[in-house]
């Protein structure tokens, strides 16, 4: 039984956070990556809250990793990944609203064997839906989160989050650099680094916008899991999440009218966020990022897992762009 691996201090931990009686059940939603705990549904009994999430942290035993990237850097990477989630749950969260819903903190508790984050539950919210295949519809309303997300946090420090988000940043990746057998963006990566943390324009990202981070309710999104939240543009955060749900053939197709779609959000969220910002700049300097923030996930992903599906000729044409254009460059 899950609630077995919570020893009775624990339990007694959330129950008087919650104002529960009891934890009546625990389910599992899904063991955090390489084994590094779990993720749970709570029902509680008594209280005002029907359930809450706990994000358990234990560390593992032996390596796990499910690709075979067992570091000392790695782990590393995963524990500080876990304290910036704490930190952007305690300071950062509250800042989202209706256009831009996440889970709300509720308790951080950390020690040396575990650190568990409880969090409001968004199925209570009606967000219960978590998509595998995404329709126009929804792709759009993921990436209109995107825009309010990035629109609140334009130049905004970040302040116990990573200096640059996002869970493939080239500093954080040495492995995968050193092990990419393309010599070409190999060579280049260090450039494309370069030219989206120059960026004039600057935000906070989701770091990890995949479809699977969103939970889905009949009218909107909600966004989850926030381990690699930190600096950079926002294009990286569509780049991504348009990798995530679109196929080959479909990026070709979709990848101006959906970054139509986006920068027509941003401008409104920033109207409402930041009126006396130029949002055309912002628009202008983006669009001018999107392949390089294509590239650059691409040099990560061919050196991490050569063979993922992710990898086609849409990705290579970009990347092949990006790199022509930025070695050129005086």
């Amino acid at each position: 039984m899950l609630r077995s691996r919570m020893d009775k201090k624990l339990q007694h931990t959330i129950c008087q956070i919650t104002g529960a009686e009891a934890i009546g059940r625990a389910e599992q939603i899904q063991p955090l990556w390489s084994n590094y705990g779990s993720l749970m549904r709570l029902r509680m009994t008594g209280g005002e809250l029907p359930s809450v999430i706990l994000k358990l942290i234990q560390l593992p035993d032996g390596d796990q990793h499910p690709r075979g990237w067992n570091t000392n850097l790695s782990h590393q990477r995963k524990l500080k990944s876990y304290q910036v989630e704490a930190h952007w749950y305690q300071r950062y969260a509250q800042q989202c609203d209706r256009h831009c819903p996440v889970p709300q903190c509720l308790s951080v508790h950390e020690s040396d064997q575990e650190t568990f984050l409880l969090l409001t539950d968004l199925h209570l919210s009606g967000f219960t839906q978590v998509k595998e295949n995404a329709s126009m519809a929804d792709i759009q309303q993921c990436l209109s989160w995107l825009a309010w997300f990035h629109a609140t946090f334009m130049a905004t420090p970040p302040e116990g989050l990573w200096h640059c988000g996002s869970y493939w940043h080239l500093d954080t990746r040495p492995d995968e650099l050193a092990a990419l057998t393309d010599k070409e963006l190999q060579q280049a990566a260090s450039k494309i680094d370069q030219t989206l943390n120059q960026a004039r324009f600057q935000t906070l990202i989701h770091g990890d916008a995949k479809l699977a981070n969103f939970c889905f309710s009949a009218t909107a999104v909600a966004a989850v899991d926030f381990q690699y939240v930190g600096g950079g543009c926002g294009i990286k955060d569509v780049a991504y999440f348009l990798g995530s749900c679109l196929h080959e053939e479909q990026c070709e197709q979709l990848e101006q009218p959906l970054l139509n779609y986006y920068f027509e959000q941003l401008h409104e969220a920033l109207e409402v966020r930041q009126p006396k910002l130029d949002a055309t700049a912002v628009e202008r300097e983006w669009r001018s990022l999107f392949d390089v923030s294509w590239a650059d996930f691409h040099r990560f992903l061919k050196g991490w897992s050569p063979g993922h599906w992710k990898l086609n000729s849409y990705s290579e044409k970009l990347t092949r762009r990006v790199i022509e254009r930025l070695t050129s460059a005086p």
